[in-house]
């Protein structure tokens, strides 16, 4: 079966992840590959973290810890080495872990009484990292701000607060700093606002992104390429100038179906997505997205042309 036209076309890998008997997915939220092609998916039953090769077979898995609230993640390359930053919705954290789970570097709330008290609570919803190690954190479920700290984890700055002008937020989901141009750039995932809003590296407000996407949650480059997850049951393409290349298994009506994105078994199509809400491409430009579904679903799209 045949997914995507022109220039981005995938032969669908039919019952790819192969779960050992003991692990049955919960919501998969996250979804990332390393330099020797691994996949690994975040999500909310435990264990959290579970590795793949490249063919879907099982090869380890941990992160109990992250039950209910695995979230963001990112895989992130520094001088040689591969770490992953995930984030907790659900206890307000940051972490960042070797590729075997051996916790580094963990972030809570805020120090910002003004921002964040009983009743405004702070929930992470991804992390990015820049050249020089400064990590970005996003408060997508709670409180619309964005925090920046140091790579040892001391506090920098923050911004973004709820509201749609520029600079504030609207659910900030995603978070990548975006390296195309030769200068980087912070792209966030204004998903509330139905838009990408795109920042200096000290968080001054640069411009919007608004075409041809509905509810994006995250990023991943490849190439020159930006491919993102829409929520609204699509996995979109763009070109290094942000625009559209194509849009991968649209269905337009599944997030309109009562219950979404819980729907019956029987909806489900191995060619059409309902729920996306992470993506990544690995060094042959196969597609692996994971979408938000309470059995989760992760789908393997093998590039032809």
């Amino acid at each position: 079966m045949i997914m995507g036209s022109g220039t981005h076309v995938y032969e669908i890998a039919e019952g790819w992840a192969k779960l050992p008997g003991h692990i049955q997915f919960g919501y998969t939220h996250g979804i990332v590959v390393d330099a020797s092609d691994n996949v690994f998916v975040f999500h909310t039953n435990k264990p959290c973290v579970v590795k793949f090769d490249k063919n879907g077979h099982y090869l380890s898995s941990w992160g109990d810890e992250f039950e209910g609230g695995a979230h963001g993640f990112y895989l992130h390359r520094e001088g040689g080495s591969e770490f992953l930053y995930v984030t907790d919705a659900d206890r307000g954290l940051m972490v960042k872990t070797t590729l075997d789970g051996e916790v580094l570097l963990t972030l809570g709330t805020p120090d910002l009484p003004d921002v964040y008290n009983q009743e405004h609570q702070y929930k992470p919803t991804d992390v990015a990292v820049a050249s020089n190690g400064d990590i970005y954190v996003t408060d997508g479920y709670g409180q619309n701000y964005i925090h920046q700290y140091t790579a040892k984890g001391t506090y920098i700055r923050s911004w973004g607060g709820a509201g749609s002008g520029p600079g504030e937020l609207s659910c900030p989901h995603g978070i990548s700093i975006d390296l195309r141009s030769g200068e980087p750039e912070i792209y966030v995932a204004d998903r509330g606002n139905h838009r990408f809003q795109v920042f200096t590296l000290e968080g001054e407000h640069k411009r919007f992104i608004v075409d041809d996407m509905d509810m994006p949650c995250s990023f991943y480059y490849y190439n020159d390429e930006v491919y993102f997850p829409d929520l609204h049951s699509r996995v979109t393409v763009f070109d290094r100038n942000d625009r559209l290349i194509t849009h991968l298994g649209e269905d337009q009506q599944a997030y309109k179906q009562p219950g979404w994105p819980n729907l019956p078994n029987e909806y489900f199509r191995s060619n059409k997505f309902s729920s996306p809400h992470g993506v990544c491409v690995d060094s042959t430009g196969d597609v692996y997205a994971a979408e938000w579904t309470v059995n989760g679903r992760v789908t393997k799209l093998i590039r032809k042309r």
